[in-house]
């Protein structure tokens, strides 16, 4: 099994960026709590405890500041949902530049 290198390179180009589909929203991981559980600021100007579900809880590592996908749950979904996806700085930028996260910086300074 080949190990990759997951430092940026500088030459790095965006071949492909994941985007919101059906419910799905975008949001900024503010604060861990422990247990895979985050406080997410949605876009939709919701901010919703998520959680990092089994499938992902190895494979997925986040920090505060991270931008990720959230998809809210059916029920309790303006309080609660799952963290399915986490942007890398080079694919944040290319969202900004596409203006993907100009409400996020409405809300509050990004």
């Amino acid at each position: 099994m080949a190990k990759f290198n997951k430092r940026p390179v500088e030459g790095e180009e965006v071949v492909r960026v994941r985007l919101p589909r059906g419910n799905e929203v975008l949001g900024i991981l503010d604060r861990r709590l422990g247990g895979s559980r985050c406080e997410v600021r949605c876009l939709d100007a919701k901010t919703r405890i998520c959680r990092i579900p089994g499938r992902l809880r190895r494979r997925l590592w986040v920090r505060e500041r991270d931008v990720v996908l959230v998809e809210p749950w059916e029920y309790g979904g303006d309080k609660k949902g799952d963290i399915i996806y986490k942007y890398r700085p080079i694919q944040v930028e290319w969202l900004r530049k596409n203006g993907h996260l100009d409400k996020l910086e409405e809300l509050d300074e990004f």
